[in-house]
């Protein structure tokens, strides 16, 4: 702390030197100005005549601070307008992109009058690919069968970015990859997953205009097994969001009812793959963001161990944060199709390409076994209440798992407050959102995004009172927003990294203790009403949970919400009845006939029990509709 200086006025002090008036004015003042040396006057005159001197700084100060306001003002104006710019020729490359993919569909039915696209896309992805084997369908219509649904999902839905239509000029050498596990298929990918020539915006303007100069390694392995990547798909500004809605392209709907959100991050793949519009796509999840839109929009979703599949070229708004791991991964219609998936992007192709990444094929022996297992259990996980639609689900397929044969033990994650405040959040938010909040510069802020937004930018201090004073009434909040505050200094880093990895090893004791192979457990549903999914960040706890401990975990699609669930979820409380819980209850009425999932968790590297737990529930749940 600096002390206080004592005050001194020149009449204390009596008359300035000449020196100083010519330091303060810049110049020598003209000699009927200046002090007199001596003399009762001389005290009067040097009263008088600083005065203009201090008139004279607040002056400059005045006008300093008009400049720099002005300057600040236009930088604003100017970056509005870079921003607009950019954003009128992202769109234009849509459109352009739309236009052309639109004419090649055209064309391509012209010449081949006697192909239905609607029998090529009403097929499985083991079906499909079979037929693109016999050489029952070629390639080149399967493509353009794709195109064609897109482009109408695509306008209902508004979830795709650009059409790839470099993807037709690939056909013309793909009989070389006639043996990959994918040949011929239609595949999707996130905005994020680097494809040369084209942006990766992660939904936000900064990061427009900046084509990606090679494709990501997970692409290139694709188009190595035969796979044909055709479109980009939608992502909520700055990827840390589960909705999917941007200032660049706009808001994605869901296919189930177009006045719920899909999803997010992975919210364009999950809608389209629903629509119809592709049978196959690959996002990215750090705290749900695959699992999200596959139980929103009635489809699967995994989230292989993080490092099983390679991350390199795809683009990230917090790239270096090491506390919660992020991973890419699959969504299809069925579990079949996202083994197919992980069977085709485990090859020596993605180990050449990607040195990091651990040389472990697909365990098809894994997949395939029928034993007993023994399963871990929990309906609330102390966080959020499940709506009601989300437990009766959880609670018939425990039913049916147990008739089948398997043991169900009663589970309880440990200490998830601790882990996710202190752990979760506070470790994805290690710099207090100032890596997020960088990219967003020069962007208008997206309504999904600005609850969050905003508390990121508040002063720290600001949000340690906050955070103080709203423990005693409202401890999930006060206590979420601690955790924004991130870390203080590199040492308090490295302890947050170590206290993560004790937590890892505590869960997995607690795992072992009870002998458990798998653990179900909720998933996140029903879709939500727009502008709830920035407010709700507590209600991801049931999914970033394992992305902290980093297991492997999957969302299947088991049921949907009966006019029971919304009766029942008229009197829903929540577990703490605070204004989160009431959020919640706003955010999922009106979900009836929307589709609610459970999810499904391994142990870390057991990636393939992970999917036969997920194919288990799926065939357990289609012979009970069947009955």
């Amino acid at each position: 702390m600096m002390s206080h200086m004592p005050t001194v006025t020149c009449e204390s002090v009596g008359p300035p030197p000449e020196r100083s008036e010519e330091l303060v004015t810049g110049s020598p003042l003209p000699p009927r100005l200046r002090a007199p040396s001596s003399g009762v006057g001389a005290r009067q005159d040097s009263t008088v005549q600083v005065i203009p001197v201090h008139l004279s700084r607040a002056a400059m100060l005045a006008a300093a601070a008009c400049g720099i306001g002005a300057v600040l003002l236009l930088r604003g104006w100017m970056d509005s307008v870079r921003a607009a710019k950019k954003t009128r020729r992202a769109r234009i490359r849509r459109d352009e992109s739309f236009g052309l993919a639109e004419k090649a569909v055209k064309e391509f039915a012209e010449q081949n009058p006697g192909i239905d696209s609607n029998e090529v896309t009403a097929l499985s992805l083991n079906e499909l690919c079979k037929q693109l084997k016999d050489g029952e369908l070629s390639p080149h219509a399967v493509l353009h069968a794709y195109i064609e649904k897109a482009l109408q999902v695509s306008r209902r839905l508004n979830c795709s970015t650009e059409f790839l239509l470099e993807s037709r000029e690939q056909l013309r050498e793909i009989e070389t990859h006639q043996d990959g596990l994918l040949f011929g298929i239609p595949v999707s990918i996130k905005d994020n997953l680097n494809y040369k020539g084209h942006d990766s915006s992660c939904g936000v303007i900064s990061k427009l205009d900046q084509p990606a100069t090679a494709d990501s390694v997970l692409v290139q392995v694709l188009k190595r097994q035969g796979a044909v990547p055709f479109v980009k798909t939608n992502v909520p500004q700055g990827l840390l969001n589960y909705d999917c809605s941007n200032p660049i392209y706009g808001q994605t709907l869901n296919p189930c009812n177009l006045q719920k959100t899909s999803g997010g991050s992975s919210g364009g793949e999950g809608a389209l793959i629903a629509g119809g519009g592709s049978i196959l796509g690959i996002g990215t999840d750090i705290g749900g963001s695959v699992r999200i839109p596959a139980s929103f929009c009635e489809i699967c979703g995994f989230k292989p161990t993080s490092g099983r599949l390679s991350l390199r070229g795809c683009a990230s708004c917090v790239r270096g944060q090491k506390s919660v791991l992020s991973t890419a991964g699959c969504l299809a219609k069925d579990v079949d199709g996202l083994a197919l998936c992980m069977k085709a992007l485990l090859c020596e192709d993605m180990y050449f390409l990607d040195p990091t990444v651990p040389p472990v094929p697909f365990k098809e022996q894994v997949y395939s076994s029928t034993r007993p297992l023994r399963i871990g259990y929990y309906e609330n996980d102390g966080m959020t209440l499940p709506s009601p639609g989300m437990s009766r689900a959880l609670r018939e397929v425990r039913e049916l798992l147990e008739k089948a044969g398997h043991t169900i033990v009663p589970f309880t994650p440990p200490r998830l407050f601790y882990a996710m405040h202190e752990l979760t959040i506070r470790g994805i938010l290690a710099d207090a959102g100032v890596s997020l909040l960088s990219n967003l510069k020069g962007s208008p802020i997206d309504p999904c995004l600005k609850d969050q937004t905003n508390s990121y930018k508040l002063p720290l201090i600001f949000r340690k009172i906050c955070s103080f004073f709203l423990n005693p009434l409202y401890p999930r909040l006060a206590n979420a927003i601690q955790g924004t505050c991130g870390v203080s200094s590199v040492t308090d880093l490295w302890k947050q990294h170590a206290d993560v990895e004790d937590y890892t090893h505590e869960f997995i004791a607690e795992w072992r203790k009870l002998e458990l192979d798998v653990v179900l457990c909720p998933m996140l549903g029903p879709a939500y009403n727009f502008g709830f999914c920035g407010k709700l960040t507590c209600a991801s706890s049931y999914t970033a949970l394992y992305n902290l401990v980093n297991f492997p975990a999957g969302a299947v699609p088991v049921s949907t919400v009966t006019q029971e669930d919304e009766n029942e979820l008229k009197h829903y409380k929540g577990n703490f009845g605070d204004i989160w819980d009431k959020t919640f209850k706003k955010a999922v009425t009106g979900g009836q006939g929307l589709p609610v999932a459970v999810q499904c968790i391994s142990l870390p590297w057991q990636d393939e029990l992970c999917l036969r737990f997920m194919w288990e529930i799926e065939q357990l749940v289609k012979q009970h509709r069947n009955q």
